[in-house]
């Protein structure tokens, strides 16, 4: 196996980030450092990072309902909390992409770097929903232009599924997840978001999980996100 696919199964982080991590002279292998993350390893070699073995432990993928204020990273050196304390585990996990800290609702947290990253890869395509309260009422033609793709400043954004919910509410479903997407493509039509929450992750729905709970995926729920991300 390689080294950075080695480095994801013991839930250091996603093959991505534990390729940074290689290039940084941060990992050895049997007390030598390592920095080709595709160096080949296997369960008997002593691998370790910043001093620290890695070894493989079981796969875990959670749901957590991100409240806002509680940022999506894995430790948050400021005052705020990071979601991965809402979580009760042993196992070292890392949020599945990110949502902005005022924005609230699914967010998937895991230590199977291989399923992380081909959640979060744009070639999978996995969709994610969001609800979005707006500033003032939006006009059916801002929603069709919302589907067709808006420009924004780096790029013009793909096709959107986009629902009407109320006067001032719409269901928005993205294919591909730039940085505060959603508020970007609703300032670019002349409005603003209130209040934004995601409530679906490809296949799974964030459900009546309370604002602050967390819950730790079935092996069917996990088959289903696999089966998403499938290509």
């Amino acid at each position: 196996m390689r080294l950075a696919k080695f480095l994801a199964h013991g839930g250091v982080a996603s093959r991505r980030k534990a390729e940074e991590i290689v290039a940084k002279g941060l990992v050895t292998v049997g007390g030598e450092v390592v920095t080709d993350p595709a160096r080949d390893v296997d369960a008997g070699d002593d691998v370790r990072v910043n001093g620290k073995p890695v070894a493989a432990e079981p796969r875990e993928v959670w749901a957590v309902n991100k409240p806002a204020g509680v940022v999506s990273t894995a430790r948050e050196p400021g005052s705020r909390p990071a979601v991965v304390e809402l979580v009760d585990t042993e196992a070292r996990l890392y949020p599945v992409g990110r949502l902005d800290a005022d924005t609230t609702g699914l967010l998937l947290l895991t230590n199977d770097g291989e399923l992380a990253d081909r959640l979060t890869h744009p070639r999978y395509e996995v969709s994610k929903t969001y609800r979005v309260r707006l500033g003032k009422s939006i006009a059916d033609r801002d929603l069709e232009r919302l589907r067709r793709g808006v420009e924004l400043e780096d790029g013009r954004t793909g096709p959107a599924e986009v629902r009407r919910l109320g006067e001032r509410e719409v269901e928005i479903v993205l294919r591909e997840g730039r940085n505060r997407q959603v508020r970007r493509m609703v300032e670019a039509v002349g409005n603003r978001v209130v209040a934004l929450r995601r409530v679906r992750f490809g296949p799974l729905e964030l459900g009546r999980l309370k604002e602050g709970g967390a819950r730790r995926l079935s092996a069917n729920e996990i088959v289903q996100l696999r089966e998403a991300a499938a290509g």
